[in-house]
């Protein structure tokens, strides 16, 4: 979850990007506004390494990102810095209230490359052959019908582009204060199995966080 500045907001849907237990916590604007205040909280630095995470994706001065599910907008900074003023981050997320502190966040830290865009539960609305990268950080286990959505993010890719998946494992101590084992929908292998069976295929795997947070990149399968 994450998020950005906007030259405008698209209409905004009200439903979860998933009904299921990984959303429980955060099903009302109140959980929601809660939520996105915990998410950047700056004790989150230490637990995920942000900036580390941006240096290994390599990202190149002048590319276009999106933050897919970028919640409270705190990938934002990070992104914004990796690409620099020639390139541009879209900031994706369904709900108005984190697209609200993103926007906040956004305009405190004066990020013009970042915009903003408000997705649906079945389609991020995002441009097509966009994207350079598409970045899934905490938000693939939250996703009702991950093969749409994939389908979705494919079409946005540009014909290089890679689409990185960074979640947690499936498995007890993974999260701390947090049981992953009724959280996390699916551990590692499943999600890149799921993730190649709608059309891309991994080019690199690599632990974020070890035992607790991987990271899984791909690239779209073309047809020879």
């Amino acid at each position: 979850m994450k998020l950005l500045l906007a030259l405008g907001m698209l209409s905004c849907t009200l439903w979860p990007q998933t009904r299921g237990a990984a959303n429980a916590h955060y099903q009302t604007p109140e959980q929601r506004r809660r939520l996105a205040a915990a998410l950047s909280d700056s004790a989150r630095d230490r637990l995920e390494r942000p900036a580390e995470l941006v240096r290994a994706l390599k990202i190149c001065p002048g590319s276009r990102v999106v933050d897919f599910g970028a919640g409270s907008g705190y990938m934002e900074p990070y992104l914004s810095a990796a690409v620099g003023p020639h390139g541009q981050v879209i900031a994706e997320d369904v709900h108005p209230e984190f697209l609200d502190a993103t926007r906040k966040q956004v305009a405190r830290l004066g990020l013009t490359n970042v915009r903003l865009v408000c997705g649906r539960a079945d389609d991020p609305r995002l441009p097509g052959r966009w994207a350079d990268l598409i970045l899934s950080l905490d938000v693939y286990h939250h996703l009702d019908d991950p093969q749409a959505i994939l389908a979705a993010l494919k079409r946005s890719l540009a014909p290089s582009g890679r689409l990185v998946v960074v979640d947690y494992y499936r498995r007890a101590g993974a999260i701390p204060g947090m049981n992953a084992l009724t959280h996390i929908r699916a551990d590692r292998d499943q999600v890149t199995g799921e993730v190649q069976s709608g059309g891309f295929r991994l080019i690199d795997q690599f632990d974020q966080i070890p035992g607790s947070q991987y990271v899984a990149i791909f690239k779209v399968r073309h047809r020879r």
